[in-house]
């Protein structure tokens, strides 16, 4: 199946479409009632791929309840920082430039990222502007920054039990120390950060459930509104967790969190 319209992040002839994934945004109209809500999602595949069951399947689950739902397609290896952190960026504020067009809600617009991509995401979501690409001309516009973040078994650390296969594709084999710490997002949450969700399971031996704790720790530290959900067992990657029933109630989670308080619009 294919995705209802297809958003370019950047202009044809731009450098940053030199690749055979070309950065872009595969938009998931709603086919339930519409509520004036956007998210974008940012499959995980440790920088070196988008895992497809992170992709449309959620995009398709968000459509119908009622969401514009974006699958960001970002550059990955070879191509490494800053390329995915432009992309989600020019993203974010893509879709704020077409809030018009799709009736979107002022302040309803919510970042997800899946593992390496709950990396990006709460990267975008922390720091917006580490790196204000001068090829986007929407840097002086739009804030990159979403209303709410969601994240599903995130890597966040870059100092601390990092994922080294992330790390590596991300930012080479040895990267400096302070682009590390500067990229290590636990260490960068300020009050200005927007409400988040999170869910991870306790013994998942790809991306240790420390990486979650210790985000949602710098949250509830900057009075940013967190809620943590953490489930006692199942393996990393689980996406819908629709073969593992100890864990499909996640989503539900996820969808309740989403839709609090928003109702359909008029």
């Amino acid at each position: 199946m294919t995705a209802d319209e297809t958003l370019f992040l950047w202009p044809d002839g731009s450098p940053h479409n030199k690749t055979a994934q070309r950065p872009r945004l595969e938009i998931y109209h709603p086919t339930g009632a519409f509520r004036g809500q956007a998210i974008i999602i940012l499959p995980g595949g440790g920088y070196e791929m988008l895992a497809p069951h992170e992709g449309e399947p959620f995009a398709r689950l968000f459509a119908r309840h009622g969401l514009l739902a974006a699958v960001c397609v970002y550059r990955v290896a070879p191509h490494r920082y800053p390329a995915p952190m432009a992309d989600a960026a020019r993203a974010v504020r893509l879709v704020r430039a077409q809030a018009a067009r799709w009736g979107l809600r002022q302040g309803a617009l919510t970042l997800m990222g899946f593992s390496a991509g709950g990396h990006l995401a709460s990267t975008i979501a922390t720091q917006p502007d580490v790196h204000r690409d001068p090829l986007d001309d929407l840097a002086a516009l739009y804030s990159a920054r979403p209303d709410r973040l969601a994240l599903a078994y995130p890597v966040i650390s870059m100092v601390r039990e990092y994922h080294l296969g992330s790390a590596v594709a991300l930012l080479g084999p040895r990267p400096p120390e302070a682009l590390r710490r500067q990229l290590s997002n636990e260490l960068h949450v300020s009050p200005a950060n927007p409400p988040t969700f999170i869910f991870h399971t306790a013994d998942d031996d790809v991306v240790p459930a420390s990486h979650s704790l210790r985000f949602a720790q710098a949250c509830r530290a900057q009075g940013v509104p967190v809620s943590l959900h953490i489930y006692p067992s199942g393996p990393h990657g689980v996406g819908l967790a629709e073969e593992w029933p100890d864990l499909r109630s996640w989503v539900d989670r996820l969808l309740e969190w989403l839709l609090e308080d928003v109702p359909p619009m008029p």
